[in-house]
């Protein structure tokens, strides 16, 4: 149970930061004051991988000599593998000053489907941007 503990672990880094404040009875319009891009970012840690995996493969192989520098070196291989590599996914969090002073945070994946300056309506779906 350690070993597989150590092996999830020391495989991979995940950062992630993200503040939101809203406030359920906000005005029905206002003007988007800022979009900011969040990053969440996965990193494989390869060399941890290979220790949590040396450690449980020399565990399973058990023994002593041969059979455990063996379960050692098939666990670092494997551990060094399944924790490379990485992953990034871009949050866009749009903050609204309504009319009446309130303030909105609204967060979109992939995209912001408004720039600062726009004028927005909050309808049931979410805010919508006016068209004049």
């Amino acid at each position: 149970m350690i070993a597989i503990s150590t092996l999830a672990i020391g495989c991979a880094t995940t950062t992630t930061t993200s503040t939101e404040w809203t406030d359920e009875y906000s005005p029905r319009e206002g003007t988007v004051a800022s979009v900011r891009q969040i990053v969440h970012r996965v990193e494989g840690n390869p060399a941890g991988g290979a220790a949590a995996g040396a450690l449980v493969g020399a565990i399973l192989f058990g023994g002593r000599g041969p059979r455990t520098l063996f379960g050692a070196a098939a666990g670092a291989a494997t551990g060094a593998a399944l924790s490379s590599g990485s992953y990034e996914t871009r949050d866009y969090q749009v903050t609204v000053r309504f009319d009446n002073g309130a303030r909105g945070v609204f967060t979109y994946r992939n995209g912001s489907p408004f720039a600062p300056g726009d004028r927005i309506a909050l309808g049931p779906d979410g805010p919508r941007r006016l068209v004049y």
